[in-house]
């Protein structure tokens, strides 16, 4: 009865992860009891810690969005020929890139794994707590539009500055106007120093300035982009037809 009771005020307190935990050494009988008092609260805390960084996790990727929220580091084949590091992947799985505001900037062809990478850096981060968000640049731009229309464009770039990692898929596919070039700017401007941008382009950096069109604004976006930016070239034939690694 007294079990019962305290199983009821621990769900009350929402400690979740004690409460199983609990349940689960009611369950092996003399094998808990064979434990001291102190190891086996040590073990209804340890539970509960990990139950509150799952149910973060869970949370966090599931505000992310990502295009490949399966993606992660650990599945990662370096054998493919495509120029990755596995030191510089190491380092980047710490996340103190983001901690430092730096950015990720991930070019190749079509095909080689570039938003499979982006999104499991994206899946890194949640796991270490950070806010993400993913965006593809053509679907941004055209949220911006109607956040512009309906009077939502400031609530909207507060809702993006906020998040630790910015992801920008799919940078460079079409022309942009002046109303995108300039809303770019404002996105990239409010992360400068703060928040780390991760992009992934077919294009080279090198041809971006081109791209952007306006000297003057291409200039100031890449100068927020470009500089305090890890650059990672991939190569090799197309993976569409392999399963993602």
């Amino acid at each position: 009865m007294l079990t019962e009771h305290t199983l009821t005020r621990l769900k009350e307190l929402r400690l979740d992860g004690m409460a199983r935990a609990l349940e689960e050494q009611l369950q092996q009988g003399a094998a808990s009891a064979s434990l001291s008092f102190e190891e086996r609260f040590g073990l209804l805390v340890d539970r509960e810690l990990t139950h509150r960084d799952s149910r973060r996790t869970t949370r966090l990727l599931k505000l992310a969005r990502l295009k490949a929220p399966s993606a992660c580091l650990e599945d990662l084949d370096y054998r493919t020929g495509r120029g990755l590091d596995k030191r510089q992947i190491a380092s980047f799985a710490l996340c103190d890139w983001i901690r430092q505001g730096q950015n990720i900037l991930i070019t190749g062809p079509t095909g080689v794994g570039k938003t499979w990478l982006g999104c499991a850096l994206g899946q890194q981060a949640c796991r270490q707590g950070f806010t993400v968000v993913y965006q593809r640049v053509p679907r941004l731009f055209e949220e911006l539009r109607i956040a512009h229309a309906d009077g939502s464009f400031t609530r909207r770039l507060g809702a993006i500055a906020r998040a630790d990692l910015l992801i920008l898929d799919d940078w460079g596919l079409n022309p942009l106007s002046q109303p995108e070039r300039a809303d770019l700017l404002e996105v990239l401007d409010d992360r400068v120093g703060t928040r780390s941008t991760l992009i992934t382009s077919q294009l080279p950096v090198e041809h971006w300035h081109e791209y952007l069109a306006d000297p003057t604004l291409a200039d100031a976006i890449l100068d927020r982009v470009v500089h305090h930016s890890h650059k990672l070239k991939l190569k090799g034939d197309s993976l569409r037809k392999k399963e993602p690694a």
